[in-house]
Formats: structure tokens, C-alpha cells, sequence
């Protein structure tokens, strides 16, 4: 399969430099980041490239601003994500998770009006599957997979299929992150994802477009979101 990575931009860098200085605790909880001119001399590069990077980390709600008094840091992330993620690549999961947010709700769409008896009983299995594996503690990525990619066939347009399928490597890495997160959190991040699950396949079964886009669309944003929940 093309590897379809790139190199990062400077953005990028800062961005995730930043991320794993506030996962290591250098720059603690509710502390207030060092003044942009500072932040953007430590780290080499232009105050523009700077806010750039500042304005991801906020929308992932690792930081806020206050006006007139710099940024803070609200949330920490688990320190397991570096133990799973190599630095340089936590830019590209996030923008692999918003793609997918994009093209699976549309997918699902068509699902709630396409969908047969025989996807939704694929959907149901894969589920079950992916129900089993956390009860053994398991990451069931495959099962998870294999929901997803019910899915998109149910919309009856094979393209969503083969984007899925293109992109397997690197939904499996984002899979496999999250997941492992969710075996090593609390007990509700199984119950949440289990829940968002439910919710998008009763939402195709009865067969309500705008209600099982809604449904994919907050479970894969959830999911990406997932990795950023606090450690502490």
C-alpha cells in the first residue's frame, strides 16, 4: 500500500513538541504557558507558525486562552500516548480522525436509507465481536474495523468501501491507540464507546439519514478526542 505520510510541517512540530512537553508535566496543569515570544524563540520559528500549533492544542482542549493573560493548560493528556505514538505522528492520527469524521458520517447517511437485513445483521456481529474482546480485555481493533467498513457497504457506494480500505493502516493505528486507552481508563470509556456504537446502528436501522450521520460523526470525534482525555 503508498505510504501516504508526509513530513511534517513546522506547525506540525510545534504542535506535537508542545503536546508531549504537557504530557511529561513540564508545563504542569492549570499552569499558564511561557509568553508567545518566548514559546516561539524556544522553538525556533515565527509567531504565526507558533499560534498556529497553539491553535490546534485548544481545539483538541489541551489549552485555553485568557484574554489578556496567555494560555493555560486545562487538560493532560495520558502519558500512555507516548508510549504508543511516535512523536511527529499525533498530527496525522488527528487529521486521519477529522477525514474520517467527514467521510463515515456520509457513509452512514446513505446506510440509514440503503441498508438491508444483511447489514445490519453484519453490524450486529462485528458489535458482538468487538463486545466479546473487551470483556477479555482485548483491543478487538479487527472487529471494530470490520463495523466500520459494515457500515460504509450498507451505503450501497463502493467508494466509501475502498477509501476505508485504503486507509487501513492508518485507521488501525488510530484504532489501536484509542482502544488501548479505553482498556487502561476507567470503566466508562468502554461503556461510552459501546453506547456510541449502539446509537449509530439503531440510528441506520431506523433508517434516519440525519441521525445516523449525526451518530458516526460523534463517535469518531469522540474517539479521536479520547486521546487527549486526561491521565490524572
Amino acid at each position: 500500500m503508498q505510504d501516504t505520510r508526509r513530513d511534517p510541517s513546522r506547525a506540525d512540530q510545534v504542535h506535537d513538541r508542545l503536546l508531549a512537553d504537557i504530557v511529561a508535566g513540564t508545563y504542569p496543569l492549570q499552569s499558564r504557558l511561557p509568553p508567545e515570544e518566548v514559546l516561539a524563540q524556544t522553538c525556533g520559528v515565527s509567531r504565526p507558525v507558533l499560534r498556529m500549533a497553539l491553535a490546534r492544542l485548544r481545539e483538541d482542549g489541551i489549552i485555553t486562552s485568557r484574554r489578556g493573560s496567555g494560555n493555560y493548560v486545562t487538560r493532560r493528556p495520558d502519558r500512555a500516548v507516548m508510549d504508543f505514538v511516535p512523536l511527529g505522528s499525533i498530527t496525522d492520527i488527528r487529521r486521519c480522525y477529522e477525514f474520517r469524521a467527514d467521510v463515515e458520517s456520509a457513509a452512514a447517511a446513505w446506510a440509514a436509507r440503503r441498508r438491508t437485513e444483511a447489514d445490519l445483521a453484519a453490524m450486529e456481529a462485528a458489535q458482538a465481536l468487538l463486545a466479546g474482546s473487551y470483556r477479555q480485555q482485548q483491543l478487538g481493533v479487527e472487529a471494530d474495523h470490520q463495523l466500520h467498513l459494515a457500515v460504509a457497504r450498507a451505503s450501497g457506494n463502493p467508494f466509501y468501501v475502498t477509501v476505508l480500505e485504503s486507509l487501513a493502516t492508518q485507521i488501525a493505528f488510530g484504532m489501536t491507540l484509542s482502544r488501548s486507552l479505553t482498556l487502561q481508563g476507567a470503566p466508562d470509556r468502554q461503556a461510552k464507546v459501546e453506547a456510541e456504537h449502539r446509537a449509530l446502528i439503531e440510528a441506520i436501522r431506523a433508517a434516519d439519514p440525519e441521525a445516523a450521520a449525526a451518530a458516526m460523526r460523534r463517535h469518531v470525534i469522540a474517539a479521536r478526542d479520547r486521546m487527549f482525555e486526561g491521565g490524572d
